[in-house]
């Protein structure tokens, strides 16, 4: 087996894996549980405001990333919207509960390595398996790495800057 072929298959597997997964967030938040209106009512609690707005658009990011990244369609992009939702997932609720998801409130490992998994995707690009490849327009190596992680922390900030308000610390 040539690299070229172990590359697309590395390519593949992250994008279905974190594709799919991100669906099924963004799925979960639409449809599961509360819906929409519950999704809010979390967003509220953890201080993150409008939570209604904040949910519809959480929503709208991990279907539309997910399925990006499944597709192979603007990949760096797709991946940067994911390190950006997870990057707020990480600050708003998982850092403060210790590394280990398995800890009460969850840990940030999982968000963690969703992040990871993106940003190596954006280096890694699509792979040959994608609308990318076929419509000519890849970018990988330095550059997705740059373009995944700079646009996806920058968009992560700029949410925290714009909408979270934790309560300040009694001290």
């Amino acid at each position: 087996m040539s690299a070229e072929v172990g590359t697309d298959i590395a390519a593949l597997l992250l994008r279905l894996t974190v594709g799919g997964t991100m669906i099924a967030h963004g799925w979960n938040h639409a449809f599961g549980g509360g819906g929409i209106a519950g999704t809010a009512r979390w967003f509220e609690s953890i201080h993150v405001r409008p939570g209604r707005l904040n949910a519809f658009v959480a929503t709208a990011t991990e279907l539309g990333a997910g399925l990006l990244l499944v597709l192979g369609l603007l990949t760096p992009l797709a991946a940067a919207a994911v390190v950006g939702t997870m990057l707020v997932a990480l600050v708003t609720n998982h850092l403060r509960n210790g590394f280990f998801i398995f800890r009460p409130g969850e840990g940030y490992e999982y968000v963690l390595m969703i992040i990871v998994a993106s940003c190596a995707l954006g280096a890694l690009g699509a792979g040959s398996w994608s609308v990318d490849h076929h419509v000519d327009t890849h970018v990988d190596g330095w550059a997705g790495l740059a373009l995944t992680a700079g646009i996806g922390v920058a968009a992560g900030v700029m949410t925290l800057a714009a909408f979270w308000r934790p309560e300040p610390h009694k001290g």
